[in-house]
């Protein structure tokens, strides 16, 4: 994604950001996503920035699908998913949610930019 730019998060991990404001973070392990039968801390879990609630609940509703969220992040405009499950989406699917994540962070003048080259109506 244009002006797109790869920081390091707390213990290194990959933040993404356009103009300084995060839209997919690789998470440390935390108290808030654990692996239901063994109570182990998930280690490999990605925040997706979403537009809005709409949108995150369509990614989150149903329940085998690898986005999720917790209670941590009610009320956020985000969704979780295990690196280690993102091959159950397709990649059109990916591609489009990495984008739309994208968007909800860019400036008004860079979606504008973006949208006029990659979704013309």
């Amino acid at each position: 994604m244009p002006y797109a730019e790869q920081k390091s998060g707390s213990k290194d991990n990959p933040v993404y950001q356009v103009g300084g404001r995060t839209f997919v973070l690789f998470r440390n392990p935390r108290p808030d996503a654990v692996d239901p039968d063994t109570g182990e801390r998930y280690t490999d879990v990605v925040m997706l920035r979403v537009a809005d609630e709409q949108d995150k609940q369509a990614l989150v509703q149903d329940a085998r699908s690898p986005f999720f969220t917790t209670p941590h992040f009610d009320g956020h405009a985000s969704v979780l998913v295990r690196a280690s499950r993102i091959g159950e989406v397709e990649l059109e699917e990916l591609t489009e949610i990495v984008a739309d994540a994208w968007l909800s962070r860019a400036s008004a003048a860079r979606r504008r930019a973006w949208l006029e080259q990659h979704r013309p109506e």
